[in-house]
């Protein structure tokens, strides 16, 4: 992902613009799950969009190939410009066997997912936002970057700026990220659900109500 981000970088100073990158992930108990990522460049002019989309992060076909595995299902790509606010703009939503498998995607390849088992009962997520240096010529507060992850279970421990219920949040400008940050959370994952006993004694029941109607008929 540090590519990426030069990549990013190199856009907005050539096109003297902000640059917002939005990753929300849905985790599952089983490390599966689905991601959507959303990232937007505010430009000058309309045609300052139309240049931009010669490179590959403003073109439909390009971003669906760096995220292509045979490991996720992508389920939607949107590459636009929204004439409202001046902003070019990269979506793509796609699920995942496993959250570790995204280390094999180009756009990921240095953000290290790791899902791992912790103290008993416990599981440790991270995930590693690289540093970038920012002698481009940008301001650093105009790239900003928020990952969202609903985490499977009840969360242990966390390093995330805002915490509600089982979701964790992370914002961080530029010059925030510096020489790398550690996204990381422990939780106890949820258990899964399991048919209540009383089900069992109700179909019991009912099973021998049957039985016994049918006897005292054939009786």
């Amino acid at each position: 992902m540090k590519r990426i981000y030069i990549y990013f970088i190199l856009l907005a100073v050539i096109f003297q613009g902000c640059i917002d990158y939005y990753q929300k992930t849905t985790l599952k108990t089983d490390g599966s799950g689905d991601m959507f990522v959303h990232y937007t460049m505010r430009v000058a002019t309309a045609q300052d969009s139309v240049m931009m989309k010669e490179f590959g992060l403003f073109d439909a076909d390009s971003l669906r190939n760096v995220f292509t595995a045979n490991f996720n299902t992508i389920n939607n790509v949107e590459v636009y410009f929204d004439g409202n606010d001046s902003t070019m703009h990269g979506k793509i939503e796609f699920e995942f066997v496993h959250i570790d498998s995204l280390n094999q995607i180009k756009f990921f390849r240095d953000s290290n997912f790791s899902l791992k088992n912790g103290a008993a009962g416990q599981k440790i997520f991270s995930q590693f936002v690289p540093p970038v240096a920012t002698g481009f010529g940008i301001d650093p507060k105009k790239f900003a970057v928020t990952y969202i992850y609903y985490i499977p279970g009840d969360i242990v421990t966390h390093n995330a700026h805002n915490k509600d219920v089982n979701v964790l949040t992370w914002k961080y400008d530029l010059s925030e990220i510096g020489t790398g940050k550690t996204l990381t959370t422990t939780f106890r994952p949820f258990k899964l659900k399991e048919t209540p006993v009383w089900i069992y004694i109700l179909a019991f029941s009912v099973l021998l109500i049957v039985i016994i109607f049918l006897f005292k008929k054939n009786k």
